[in-house]
C-alpha cells in the first residue's frame, strides 16, 4: 500500500497556510486561541495511512508543515498539535501537571492494562505508583537480574540451529518475555510458568498483528461476537490470563519464603505513606502493564539492533573489537558500561524509536506552546521520531550511526526514546541494560545474519512500530579470538 497522500496534502497547501483561530470560549473574553497549520483531509484516507504507513505518515506532514503541524478533530475541541522542536518538547514535559491529563490519552488500552495502572492514572495518584513501582528498576537492585538475562539469553539462542534460518522476532520475544516472568513475576519453571507463557505470547501476538492492529484505533472492530470472533477471542484469553495472575498472587500471599527479590515480591512488600500495600487487583494491572511495557517493545529494539549489526558490517567489526577489550568472564557491570555498545543501543532507539510518539498530553488548563495558545481540550502529542530526525540536530539522521552518541551528549529534549517528564517510562534504565546483556550475551557465540539481505523499513505493531515480523536470520559460530569474552 503507498497512498500518495503527500499529493493530497500539497494540493491542499495552498488552502491551509493560515493559522486556524478557534472562536474564543465562552468562559474567557480575553484569550485568542490558535493552531499550527495541518492537513484537512478526510479521516478515514489519513487513518489508512496513520495505521498502514506509520513512519511515512508523520514524514510527509512535517515536510509540508514544518516542525508543528495540527491533525484537525470533527470536533472542535480535541485537535491534536504534533510538536518536535526541543524547545516545544522541554516546554511540554517540564510544564505543571495540573496542565494536562495524561491517563485519558491512554484509555484504549484499558481492556488490556485495567482499570488501575498507572498508565492510565493522573495526579498525585500517578505519582504515588510510580514512587512504589520504581525502586526495583535502578540501581544495585536492577543489576542483581543481569545474571538472569544473560541466562535467558543463553538457553534460547542455543536453541538455534546452526546454519538454519530462524525468526529472529520470535527469538527476541522468547527472551524478554522469559525475563519479565522471572525477574517480574518471579516464575522461572512449573505448569503456571508454562501457562502464562503461551497464554501472554498468544494474546500479544495476536493483537500486534497488522489486521488487530487497527483494533487500536476503530471502536467498531471492538465487538465481542463470541469466542470464534477476533475480539471476543481476545477477551477470553485476557481472562484466561487474569485467572493464571490472581492464582499466582493467592500462591504469592500464601507462602513463608521472605527472601524473593523478584518485582513482585518486592511490590507485595512496598507500602504506600499511610502503610496501606497493593490490593490484588492494582498489583495485577501493574505486572500487566510492566508486561505489556517491557515485553514488545525491548523484543522490537532487539531485533532492529541485530538488523543494523548485520546490515552494517564496520558496526559489527567495532563492537566485537569492544568486547574483546574486557577479557573472560567480564563482570556484566563493565559489559553495561561499554561506550560503543551503549551506542548502537542509543542509535537503535533514535532511527526507529518503538514508541513513535511519547505519551498525548490532553489540555486540562489552557496553556502556551511555542506561542500557540491552546484550548481546553486539545491533545498534545510529542513527537519521537521527528525529534529524531532534525537534521540540525542529528546530520544524515535517516543514516545508522552510533558514532555520533561517541561525540557529543544529547538533552533529553533532543533524544528521547522512552518519552520525558513525569511518564518517562519507569523501566528504561532496565530495557537498556537488557538490550545490552542480549547483545553481548549473542554476539560473543554467534554471527547472526539476515537471509535476505534487502533493506527492511519499519511496520506498525499495535501502538508500536517494529521490523517485519517474518525476517529470517542465519546463526553461525562466532570467530573466536584472543581474549574473547566468555559471555555465555
Amino acid at each position: 500500500m503507498n497512498i500518495p497522500l503527500s499529493v493530497t496534502l500539497n494540493n491542499m497547501k495552498t488552502r491551509n497556510n493560515k493559522i486556524h483561530q478557534p472562536s474564543t470560549p465562552q468562559n474567557s473574553m480575553t484569550t485568542t486561541y490558535n493552531l499550527p497549520d495541518g492537513p484537512e483531509i478526510p479521516r478515514w484516507l489519513r487513518m489508512i495511512k496513520f495505521i498502514g504507513q506509520p513512519v511515512k505518515y508523520v514524514d510527509d506532514f512535517a515536510e509540508i508543515y514544518g516542525d508543528t503541524f495540527t491533525i484537525r478533530s470533527s470536533r472542535s475541541d480535541n485537535h491534536l498539535v504534533y510538536f518536535s522542536q526541543p524547545q516545544a518538547l522541554e516546554q511540554i514535559f517540564t510544564a505543571d501537571s495540573r496542565y494536562f491529563e495524561v491517563g485519558r490519552g491512554n484509555i484504549r488500552l484499558r481492556f488490556l492494562l485495567g482499570d488501575r495502572s498507572f498508565m492510565l492514572s493522573d495526579g498525585d495518584r500517578h505519582q504515588r505508583q510510580r514512587q512504589l513501582l520504581a525502586p526495583p528498576f535502578h540501581g544495585e537492585r536492577m543489576r542483581a537480574y543481569g545474571q538472569d538475562i544473560r541466562e535467558i539469553t543463553r538457553q534460547v539462542s542455543n536453541e538455534w540451529e546452526i546454519g538454519k534460518p530462524f525468526n529472529i522476532r520470535e527469538s527476541m520475544q522468547e527472551i524478554t518475555l522469559r525475563v519479565i516472568l522471572r525477574v517480574v513475576f518471579g516464575l522461572n519453571e512449573g505448569q503456571l510458568f508454562e501457562s502464562l507463557r503461551r497464554s501472554l505470547s498468544d494474546l500479544l501476538d495476536f493483537i500486534s498483528s497488522p489486521v488487530m492492529s487497527s483494533a487500536f484505533f476503530f471502536q467498531f472492530m471492538q465487538k465481542d461476537f463470541g469466542a470464534w470472533s477476533p475480539w471476543g477471542w481476545i477477551l477470553q484469553q485476557r481472562q484466561k490470563i487474569d485467572q493464571l495472575i490472581y492464582a499466582l498472587l493467592r500462591e504469592r500471599r500464601a507462602e513463608s519464603e521472605q527472601n524473593r527479590q523478584d518485582i513482585l515480591s518486592l511490590m507485595m512488600a512496598a507500602r504506600y505513606d499511610d502503610g496501606q500495600g497493593l490490593s490484588d487487583e492494582e498489583l495485577h494491572d501493574e505486572l500487566m502493564t510492566l508486561l505489556v511495557a517491557g515485553h514488545e517493545t525491548t523484543a522490537s529494539a532487539l531485533t532492529w539492533a541485530f538488523y543494523w549489526i548485520d546490515h552494517l558490517p564496520e558496526v559489527r567489526e567495532k563492537l566485537l573489537q569492544e568486547l574483546n577489550t574486557i577479557g573472560v568472564n567480564p563482570d556484566l557491570s563493565n559489559v553495561a558500561k561499554l561506550p560503543y555498545l551503549t551506542a548502537v543501543c542509543q542509535e537503535t532507539l533514535r532511527i526507529y524509536p518503538i514508541a513513535m510518539t511519547a505519551f498525548p498530553r490532553i489540555v486540562k488548563t489552557p496553556i502556551t506552546i511555542m506561542g500557540y495558545e491552546l484550548r481546553e481540550g486539545t491533545v498534545i502529542v510529542p513527537s519521537i521520531y521527528l525529534a529524531h530526525h532534525r537534521e540540525e540536530v542529528y546530520p544524515q539522521s535517516k543514516q545508522f550511526k552510533p558514532e555520533r552518541f561517541l561525540e557529543r551528549q544529547y538533552s533529553p529534549y533532543e533524544y528521547l526514546p522512552f518519552g520525558g517528564g513525569n511518564r518517562r517510562c519507569i523501566g528504561m534504565a532496565f530495557a537498556q541494560y537488557e538490550m545490552k546483556i542480549v547483545l553481548a550475551t549473542v554476539l560473543s557465540e554467534f554471527q547472526v545474519s539476515q537471509v535476505n539481505k534487502r533493506p527492511v523499513r519499519p511496520v506498525r505493531r499495535g501502538l508500536t512500530i517494529a521490523a517485519p515480523a517474518g525476517m529470517r536470520m542465519i546463526a553461525t559460530p562466532q570467530v573466536k579470538r584472543a581474549n574473547t569474552p566468555a559471555l555465555v
